[in-house]
């Protein structure tokens, strides 16, 4: 297939990218670099099957001959991130989600909304399945991501049930891996690349909110297999492996030989006090579930910013 991913040079879209041209599909890669970068993308370039589009989704898309797929991933994704561009976030998760489906309609092709986990909120149900509408505040800092992926999914779901147009969404988890940026504020970068610079590890309140971590393969195995399928969502793709900040930074600092210790800081306005999917429904629809335990993950990110953290010294 001929498929287009906004957000290509993203964490999880060049990832995607790759396993995509791995299955012998033609990649279109579009981002207009705000929290993305060239560099992740940088050993495609040259690939006959592969493109780069420089280009902003929220103003009007054009691309030249047959599209089969869409994967909308532009965002940003990271609290620093769209605490940073509050605007551009709300505006890609709307004028961004109606561009890419006026695109994807007017190709014929089939389209994935790359939803999340956040648009649960601070959660009152534990774990979080699909059939909850979740509790998010509108108006706090966060609602600009929140609110602009619950629309998202809204206008997506809209699209299909007036225009016919074969779209899915898919709400995906905290994810980990290479190619996160050190600065993005998730915690995963922020521990590693602290305890690689023996620094100490930033946990805010007494660290006893949860999280659960997934490997980017598995997040991008869960597309994939969504977009082969024919059920339209919503999905979640996560880890339902389940852990405590506190306990997250001691996993690390065992793992890195550092002079780090732990501080704590107070907890950010509305940060969720647990986050762990419910994914019976992706094993039933799907047959996906995770299969990179955070031991291996781990080991893997954490090569891989000790590499970056070389070449930046």
């Amino acid at each position: 297939m001929r498929i287009l991913v906004t957000g290509g040079a993203g964490f999880i879209g060049s990832h995607l990218c790759e396993r995509l041209l791995g299955d012998g599909h033609e990649v279109l890669a579009m981002d207009n670099l705000l929290t993305g970068t060239t560099d992740n993308i940088a050993h495609l370039a040259g690939r006959k099957d592969f493109s780069f589009i420089h280009h902003d989704v929220t103003n009007y898309i054009f691309v030249q001959g047959r599209l089969d797929f869409v994967f909308h991933l532009a965002s940003p994704a990271s609290p620093i991130d769209y605490l940073t561009y509050p605007i551009q976030t709300l505006k890609v998760g709307s004028l961004g989600t109606h561009k890419t489906l006026g695109l994807a309609l007017v190709k014929e092709a089939g389209f994935i909304l790359a939803s999340t986990s956040e648009v649960y909120g601070d959660p009152l149900v534990h774990p979080q399945s699909e059939d909850y509408w979740g509790n998010v505040n509108p108006v706090g800092p966060r609602g600009v991501y929140d609110e602009a992926k619950r629309f998202a999914e809204a206008i997506t779901f809209a699209y299909r049930r007036f225009h016919g147009l074969n779209t899915k969404v898919a709400r995906i988890f905290n994810t980990y891996g290479p190619r996160m940026r050190a600065d993005d504020g998730r915690v995963v970068p922020a521990f590693i690349s602290q305890a690689l610079s023996n620094r100490n590890l930033t946990v805010f309140g007494s660290g006893s909110q949860t999280r659960s971590f997934c490997y980017v393969t598995d997040t991008v195995d869960g597309l994939v297999r969504l977009m082969e399928s024919d059920f339209p969502g919503p999905v979640n793709i996560g880890n339902p492996d389940e852990m405590t900040i506190l306990d997250f930074a001691e996993f690390v600092l065992e793992r890195i030989d550092t002079r780090s210790s732990i501080v704590h800081r107070e907890l950010p306005e509305d940060d969720p006090k647990v986050r762990k999917p419910d994914i019976s429904l992706a094993g039933e629809k799907l047959g996906w579930e995770p299969i990179v335990g955070l031991e291996k993950g781990m080991a893997k990110t954490i090569e891989y910013f000790r590499e970056k953290l070389k070449v930046l010294q």
